[in-house]
């Protein structure tokens, strides 16, 4: 890391942005200065019933606060944020109308449209009274299988607004993948594309929708919303099933109605990615979801109403909840849905050119795809809207935030954001008042008591890497899992390494400079003689040599230690030889250590991922020592596994 800035903002934007604007009006709450964001924060976690009273004030939040902010403000579980609040998401999220865009819309090059907030309303208002009418009330759900389309988007505020749950996945999921997630919650209506485009294919899901269909027993109306164009055919052969028009035909648009329900009221079912067994079903609350969703837009990505903000994200990560979130700070969302570099490398930038994209918000991956793909947008697009850059879903490479100020952007606010399904929103991530430095997040978000722990449960020194853990209660922690009346296991899924402290899974250090380094998750970690390994801080060194489009590894258990195999996948005519075997193992040792340095080298075809698009090294894992992977279903690409199966290289 390097003490010189990629980028600082200037005074000018620094004046203009909504966390200076609550920082001052959170100096008047306490009755006291804070001389920068990181005094704010701290005032934030040590007075957290008073800074989340903040957020809701500040945002105009619109329901009824009640008399108590926080209730067993020393236990996590069980803190109570708001226990007299009512409110409704939806209702927050539909505060605006008019013929502004809400929701601008492309798949691919196939097909594009574009709702006004006036189109939105009245969209939520039809589906609202079709589920109403469906049977659907406080507490039931509904599931989607569908693309990033506006039709989803009305779909989760229509059931949000009578306090139902909400529950999505990407309609490339396999049957089982389907049924292990939706199948758990029993939903009382299904949504579900007739198909949808991918790298200009189009794929049908007639024969997937019959095959779950009659696995889902409490599913008393399925919906079939158009994209292919021909959603009656199939409906026709799903005997509950009827098309979206049909479906909400019967209602005439009116002004929707949102039924307010308890802060704890549960709003969304998410899914863990399943790679080790059947996935968790994590269900949010609907007050912590909006005061972190507008804490989050509002003040760390500095969104502002009539902003454009775009999120590459499918149904089936939780990055698509976070984008909704931008309605409730007015933003216009741009929905995307499709591969990223088809029908060529150029389309999401020329989306943000086209639609002033306001938030560019995207992958690690495909900020290091586009860099090997050669493309260098700044020479090729405009790009002068952009005011913010969020990369998420793993590390975001140091040179990778080379990459966003030389090729894309030099005058840009780089957030790289981390944070997960398990809190639907971010521990850590940008802060549009600070510099951004190569390499780092820029610190933890506000209400959120981020540090780093030792196995000895105290705070590691700074540049010391250890477990991302929150040591104190905030409004967005889950509900609970589904089917697990004791919540057992939710306690172990966070609380069974440190006692009345969260324990996030995440190998990370704090820097000099107050900001943080993920170096992957903890339980990937490596341990080649007894010392822990982030497996970010390999990729981070692998994936700048350019013959190398990504890498993947792994501990293998051998003779007692266990040593580290890396696994690469190379750009087309390139080859494993000697020279570039040197070349990566030179790499690896001058830019992270000797300990780093793989036993092994192999090269794959293919290197499996999750749907959401994250490499699996657990599952891989399993396959090299032979164990068998639980949910093959949870992966985007499983034949991949076959690629790692058997190796004779690693019996020696």
């Amino acid at each position: 890391m390097t003490d010189a800035p990629l980028w600082t903002p200037s005074p000018a934007r620094v004046a203009e942005a909504a966390m200076t604007r609550f920082k001052t009006f959170a100096e008047e709450r306490a009755g006291r200065a804070f001389d920068d964001t990181a005094a704010l924060h701290a005032w934030s976690v040590a007075e957290s019933a008073a800074f989340w009273d903040a957020v809701w004030d500040f945002f105009e939040v619109i329901g009824e606060k009640g008399e108590r902010r926080l209730v067993d403000g020393d236990r996590m579980p069980g803190a109570r944020f708001f226990p007299d609040a009512t409110l409704n998401i939806a209702e927050n999220l539909l505060r605006r109308s008019g013929p502004e865009d809400a929701l601008v819309f492309r798949g691919e090059d196939k097909a594009s449209s574009r709702w006004s907030f006036d189109d939105l309303r009245a969209a939520v208002s039809r589906l609202q009274q079709a589920l109403r009418a469906a049977g659907v009330g406080p507490g039931d759900r509904v599931a989607g299988l569908l693309p990033n389309m506006p039709e989803a988007v009305a779909a989760m505020l229509a059931t949000a607004s009578l306090g139902a749950v909400w529950s999505s996945a990407s309609p490339d999921f396999g049957p089982r993948g389907v049924l292990d997630r939706f199948g758990q919650i029993e939903p009382k209506v299904f949504l579900a594309c007739d198909g949808y485009w991918y790298a200009g294919k189009r794929i049908d899901i007639a024969d997937k929708l019959a095959e779950v269909v009659p696995e889902l027993p409490t599913v008393s109306a399925v919906v079939i919303v158009p994209y292919l164009g021909h959603a009656p055919e199939v409906a026709a052969r799903l005997e509950t099933a009827v098309t979206l028009d049909a479906f909400v035909a019967p209602f005439e648009p009116a002004a929707p109605t949102f039924e307010r329900m308890p802060f704890d009221h549960p709003l969304y079912i998410l899914f863990s990615s399943g790679t080790t067994g059947v996935p968790k079903c994590i269900v949010h609350r609907a007050g912590g979801v909006l005061l972190q969703h507008l804490k989050e837009h509002g003040l760390h990505a500095d969104t502002r109403p009539g902003d454009r903000v775009f999120y590459f994200t499918t149904l089936g990560w939780m990055m698509w909840n976070w984008l909704v979130g931008g309605l409730a700070a007015g933003a216009t969302l741009l929905l995307y849905d499709g591969s990223p570099f088809h029908p060529s490398g150029a389309v999401l930038f020329d989306f943000a050119d086209q639609e002033g994209m306001t938030l560019f918000g995207t992958s690690a991956k495909y900020i290091d795809a586009v860099k090997k793909a050669g493309l260098v947008p700044r020479e090729t697009h405009d790009l002068s809207t952009v005011r913010t850059i969020c990369s998420t879903g793993s590390p975001l490479a140091p040179e990778s935030f080379d990459f966003v100020y030389e090729g894309i952007k030099a005058d840009v606010h780089l957030a790289s954001i981390s944070g997960g399904t398990d809190i639907v929103s971010c521990f850590v991530l940008g802060d549009p008042t600070r510099p951004v430095f190569k390499g780092e997040i820029q610190g933890p978000g506000l209400g959120m008591a981020v540090e780093v722990w030792g196995d000895d449960g105290r705070p590691a020194a700074v540049g010391e890497k250890g477990e991302l853990v929150c040591v104190k209660p905030f409004p967005v922690m889950p509900l609970m899992f589904w089917n697990d009346p004791d919540g057992a296991k939710y306690r172990a899924a966070y609380f069974e390494r440190f006692d009345n402290v969260w324990c996030h899974g995440d190998f990370a250090e704090v820097t000099a400079h107050g900001g943080l380094v993920i170096h992957g998750r903890s339980d990937a970690t490596l341990n080649p003689g007894g010392v822990r390994i982030g497996t970010a801080e390999i990729y981070a060194q692998v994936e700048r040599i350019p013959d190398v489009v990504e890498a993947l590894a792994i501990g293998q258990d051998f003779y007692g230690d266990v040593r580290v195999i890396l696994f690469v996948r190379l750009k087309d005519g390139a080859e494993l030889d000697a020279d570039l075997e040197k070349r990566i193992r030179t790499e690896i040792r001058t830019g992270a250590s000797p300990r780093h340095v793989p036993a092994k080298i192999l090269r794959v075809a293919d290197i499996p991922r999750t749907k959401s698009g994250k490499i699996t090294e657990l599952a891989v894992r399993d396959v090299v020592h032979g164990r068998a992977v639980k949910n093959k279903e949870a992966l985007a690409n499983p034949e991949a596994l076959d690629l790692f199966r058997d190796r004779p290289e690693l019996k020696t």
